[in-house]
């Protein structure tokens, strides 16, 4: 999220407006990290401390941010301000309540990453069932292991394997068109979501979350993190899972009790697991879950694309372009 994407954009979407931009650019994620959340600050996932931009904002008047924490203090030594533009799918980085009592419209990107993940999702999927990570450290070790041609160690193929989507919002429903030409009989729970008729003719089939864990080969989860959604499956649902079973977490970490997956990953209740993110994330270098020989481990990339920050930079620039004609913006904060 380098701030040449976003002036690059902002300078096609208004060619005729004369811009003072000022950028100031993290060395996020190599050298800052984030913080979570700070119970003395109305935001999460932020970088630095609010004060760190104050002199940064103070003559501004749209502010585009991935990171930085905006709050209050922030806006009150920024009186021009009148937009904020968070180039994420949720604009948890900024006291959004704030801004609406000053008059500050906040806009975001929604689904910026949504095929990344959706993309990415599939290639864990296949990473795991396939033995790809596997096959290709076998190779670069020198053992060239045979046993994968085994029955024992064989991976599965895609057309047999019953699929359960679990959360079916911009990237669950990608997920399953994504897979639909495998051949894949495809589930999905999700309380908030009905199916199109499109989706349905294609296939995918809604059902209770708990037939779906019942039936499934493979969960791949994609909630959002709310109180109910917290570690949403656990030991009593692993259990419950055919025998064999695949997890798939490209989600946020809370939603999978780690403790309960890694038992049921060395009891063999479950074949495998793709795991891109964690909770704690990064996971303990001790954990015992990367030890195991059947999971896939990526460091939370799955949204990860040069395209997701184009798509980001020219989303904030339509809406900002809207704004400034005193248009409604498409993706305004909720």
């Amino acid at each position: 999220m380098q701030p040449s994407f976003f002036e690059k954009a902002l300078r096609q979407r208004l060619p005729e407006t004369a811009m003072d931009i000022r950028s100031l650019y993290l060395d996020w994620p190599l050298r800052l990290v984030t913080t979570k959340k700070d119970p003395a600050l109305p935001v999460a996932e932020f970088l630095g401390r609010p004060e760190d931009y104050f002199d940064f904002c103070a003559d501004r008047e749209v502010l585009v941010v991935h990171l930085a924490p905006v709050v209050a203090a922030t806006m009150e030594r920024a009186p021009s301000l009148r937009v904020i533009a968070v180039s994420r799918g949720g604009p948890v980085n900024v006291e959004v309540k704030a801004a609406r009592e000053r008059g500050i419209t906040v806009i975001n990107t929604p689904g910026r990453n949504a095929s990344a993940v959706a993309e990415f999702t599939v290639g864990s999927l296949l990473a795991e069932t396939r033995n790809i990570v596997r096959g290709h450290l076998s190779v670069r070790d020198g053992s060239f292991r045979r046993d994968f041609y085994h029955h024992d160690h064989a991976g599965r193929e895609l057309c047999e394997l019953t699929v359960g989507i679990v959360g079916f919002g911009d990237i669950g429903s990608r997920v399953a068109r994504l897979l639909v030409p495998f051949g894949c009989r495809i589930l999905v729970a999700d309380p908030y979501r009905e199916l199109t008729a499109e989706e349905q003719a294609l296939g995918i089939r809604k059902v209770p979350l708990d037939d779906l864990i019942a039936s499934a080969d493979v969960i791949t989860l994609h909630p959002k993190v709310t109180p109910e959604t917290q570690k949403m499956i656990g030991p009593r649902e692993i259990a419950r899972m055919k025998k064999g079973a695949y997890i798939v977490n490209t989600t946020r970490g809370q939603v999978l009790d780690y403790d309960g997956l890694y038992a049921g990953l060395t009891s063999g209740q479950l074949a495998g697991a793709a795991l891109d993110t964690f909770d704690p994330e990064p996971p303990k270098p001790d954990s015992p879950l990367l030890r195991l020989p059947n999971v896939t481990l990526s460091p939370h990339i799955a949204g990860a694309s040069i395209y997701s920050i184009t798509k980001a930079a020219n989303m904030l620039a339509d809406d900002i372009a809207r704004i400034l004609a005193r248009t409604a913006p498409l993706h305004g904060a909720r």
